[in-house]
C-alpha cells in the first residue's frame, strides 16, 4: 500500500442528524444549496452538490443510521455566510454538536 491517493478523493458525504431542518439551515449558511429529494419510499433527505462534484446529504437519524461524529472542513467565502465571517480559521459545532471548521477567506 502506498501513501498516494492520486486516484481518489471523496464524491459523497453523508450526515445522519436528529434536527434535519435546523442542519440543513446551518449548512446553507455556510452557502451549500440542497435540494429536497426521495428515492422511492425513502425518507425525505438534503442534497447539495459542491463545485468540485462532491455530494453531500442530510438525512434523518435512525436507529440504524444514528448521529455520528465527523470532522467537516470547509473553505468558505466569509461575506457570502449567514451571518457573515471574517478571514481566518474558525470552529463551529453543527446542530448535532459536529465541529465544522471554517477557513474563511
Amino acid at each position: 500500500m502506498t501513501n498516494s491517493a492520486a486516484g481518489a478523493r471523496i464524491a459523497l458525504v453523508v450526515l445522519y442528524t436528529e434536527h434535519l431542518q435546523e442542519t440543513r439551515r446551518f449548512y446553507s449558511g455556510l452557502g451549500l444549496s440542497f435540494v429536497a429529494e426521495r428515492h422511492g419510499k425513502g425518507p425525505l433527505h438534503y442534497a447539495a452538490t459542491l463545485p468540485d462534484g462532491t455530494v453531500v446529504e442530510l438525512y434523518p437519524a435512525t436507529d440504524r443510521r444514528p448521529v455520528s461524529s465527523v470532522r467537516l472542513g470547509f473553505d468558505v467565502v466569509g461575506r457570502e455566510m449567514s451571518p457573515p465571517l471574517a478571514p481566518g480559521r474558525h470552529v463551529v459545532d453543527d446542530p448535532d454538536g459536529r465541529a465544522v471548521e471554517l477557513y474563511v477567506r
